[in-house]
């Protein structure tokens, strides 16, 4: 189990059965705002849903090919952060984020991803981290930007978003970058 300390407040932790109740609370408070942009939001909408995602995120641990943590904040289930598509040959993976609509532009995504950057460099052997995201998602954009992230190409029509093929935005960070990144805010 991962449990990774932001501040007093907030802290990562991997999901256990009994979070699927929160889960599914969290993702119906923040469905609309969501739902454009993660495609396993849609399909998630009965507790047996949020328990099938919590019980797959665990068996992604385990095997060594991903890792989901929930966003607690004073306890609450606020967001997520996910580690997929853990290519253990090259050491990279890919990075993903959400946050209930109501807590969005308080920096607590950025906060948290710093920290599990932090976490999947020095923890893991991660030597780069990847971010996927739909064109039209200027948010996720910004998010990937403020962590250092560099755009490495666009792949046209590369993800499907509401049945329509769009754009996907392929932005990455490596370990050497990271390590920079950390050392000028020292």
């Amino acid at each position: 189990m991962v449990n990774i300390t932001i501040n007093s407040n907030i802290t990562l932790r991997t999901f256990t059965p009994e979070d699927a109740e929160a889960l599914l609370g969290a993702i119906n408070a923040s469905r609309a705002h969501l739902s454009p942009w993660l495609d396993w939001i849609k399909h998630t909408t009965k507790i047996e849903h949020a328990a099938k995602y919590i019980k797959d995120s665990l068996h992604c641990a385990n095997m060594q090919e991903g890792l989901f943590l929930g966003i607690f904040d004073n306890g609450q289930l606020t967001g997520g952060v996910t580690m997929h598509q853990w290519d253990h040959k090259l050491k990279k993976a890919d990075i993903g984020y959400w946050l209930v609509k109501g807590n969005e532009g308080k920096g607590t995504i950025a906060l948290c991803l710093r920290h599990f950057a932090t976490f999947l460099f020095t923890k893991t052997g991660l030597t780069k981290i990847e971010v996927h995201f739909a064109a039209a998602n200027k948010r996720s954009a910004k998010v990937a930007e403020r962590l250092g992230c560099r755009i490495e190409g666009v792949i046209r029509q590369g993800t499907l978003r509401n049945g329509m093929a769009e754009d996907l935005v392929i932005a990455g960070l490596l370990k050497s970058e990271w390590e920079q990144i950390i050392n000028s805010k020292n």
